[in-house]
């Protein structure tokens, strides 16, 4: 089993049956407006964007537009002149301002209205003040936010230059050697993208606690650093951008990856789409599922075994190391993805019904089969002491521990690991690595258990 999958431990007490209590209503009135001399003509109003059309997955779009929600009245009218100050020594929420199942944050602010309680928190679907981060609720999410500041790391602090030279000498890789590399830099540089459009344009505003947006905001960040990795390693190699960049409109296993993926983000990212149902709640624990559990937790994984492999035999070892350094934040994604996850489930055990449980197994095989390809498409022979039949075993390895850390029933309990290694590349400490490139302090924040 790799070392690097904590399992989910729920909080020991979970008030799942006791929705937000809702605030006092404020007894102050609010400031009155100035009123212009002559009426003010209006814009005419905006008309609402229809949902957006899903791509099926065999085909993705040139661009895929995704309409913007529309902003409140309120935040224009805020915008007048006033004929006095307005008082905002004390400010709360009032949730009788939210609309839709849940809030975003942007809710008219109330005057008076009373302290927000830990037990008036929930994933999703909550009514109560987000913009209050504390009192935390969820330990977890908040202690994964920490832990991520402590991981930090740039991809400039990590030398390439044995790398370029290897690149660049007619015999330093094999043919089949650098098409893993192209291959996984084509790859990977569109789908941290990806994952990051997916965190601020979908998951964020669904998600109705500030100690998890506090750590979604950091995941962020971290995908736009993993962008930057990949755009470090393509200009230090001197690889052609438009080719590498554009993989995922020109490569079929790219391609069909990416579109896979997208489908989940294009549903949430409609203006139109709002939790509160069941049928809405299930559609949104599938999007986590699908970025966390199938993007995140397996679809990266053959690339990550490639290139860390090439390190392994001390060959593309700045290349390697950024992407051993990416593996870590990846695996605390994927942890955080799983306490979510099996949080909303716990909160919400109405959503997991047998026939809920029988898509997201439905989805597992068909990212186990997109996956597979990709490690064909890649390694067409053995090299660097792997082959596609060694992925074909490690592939359902991982797909059966993911289903399993969300409370799926194992699917390929037989399978094994065939690559126990894999877990050794997460024990990177503040000592020399074992690439043996640089002393490297990785950490900034203090010390981290891995365990």
């Amino acid at each position: 089993m790799l070392s690097f999958d904590d399992d989910f431990t729920p909080p020991d007490q979970q008030k799942t049956d006791a929705l937000a209590a809702k605030p006092v209503q404020s007894e102050a009135k609010p400031v009155q407006q100035a009123q212009p001399a002559q009426p003010v003509q209006q814009a005419p109003q905006v008309q609402q964007s229809q949902p957006v059309q899903h791509a099926p997955v065999s085909a993705m779009t040139q661009a895929q537009t995704i309409a913007q929600p529309q902003v409140a009245t309120q935040v224009a009218d805020a915008a007048k002149p006033q004929t006095q100050p307005q008082q905002v020594n004390s400010i709360s929420f009032a949730p009788e301002e939210a609309q839709g199942s849940g809030v975003t944050g942007l809710e008219t602010i109330a005057f008076n209205a009373k302290r927000l309680r830990v037990d008036d928190k929930r994933i999703i679907n909550c009514r109560a003040d987000l913009n209050q981060l504390v009192p935390f609720k969820y330990e977890w999410a908040w202690k994964k936010y920490m832990d991520s500041c402590a991981n930090h790391w740039m991809p400039q602090e990590i030398s390439m230059a044995r790398d370029i030279a290897l690149w660049k000498d007619p015999n330093g890789l094999s043919d089949d050697e650098r098409l893993i590399v192209k291959r996984n830099l084509g790859f990977f540089s569109t789908a941290d993208s990806l994952v990051a459009n997916n965190l601020v344009l979908a998951i964020y505003r669904h998600i109705t606690n500030p100690e998890c947006r506090q750590y979604l905001l950091r995941q962020s960040f971290e995908e736009a650093v993993h962008t930057h990795a990949y755009q470090y390693v393509i200009e230090s190699l001197g690889l052609d951008e438009g080719e590498i960049f554009n993989m995922y409109r020109e490569v079929p296993v790219i391609h069909d990856k990416d579109a896979f993926e997208l489908q989940f983000t294009q549903e949430l990212a409609d203006p139109n789409f709002h939790t509160g149902t069941p049928e809405t709640d299930q559609r949104f624990l599938r999007n986590l599922i699908g970025y966390y559990g199938i993007m995140e937790g397996l679809f990266f994984y053959v690339g990550f075994v490639q290139m860390l492999s090439f390190g392994r035999q001390n060959k593309m070892t700045g290349a390697s190391e950024q992407f051993q350094y990416i593996l870590r934040d990846e695996s605390m994604h994927l942890n955080f993805g799983v306490d979510l996850i099996n949080q909303i489930r716990l909160e919400n055990p109405h959503l997991w019904t047998p026939e809920f449980e029988k898509e997201i197994v439905e989805l597992f095989d068909q990212g186990l089969e997109l996956e597979y390809r990709y490690a064909v498409d890649t390694m067409p022979r053995g090299v660097l002491g792997l082959n596609a039949g060694m992925f074909s075993e490690y592939l359902r390895f991982i797909a059966n521990r993911r289903m399993k850390q969300i409370g799926l029933p194992g699917k390929y309990d037989s399978a094994k690991n065939p690559f126990p290694w894999m877990s050794e590349m997460l024990d990177l400490k503040k000592e020399k690595n074992f690439f043996e490139t640089r002393v490297i302090d990785y950490q900034t924040g203090g010390a981290l258990s891995w365990e």
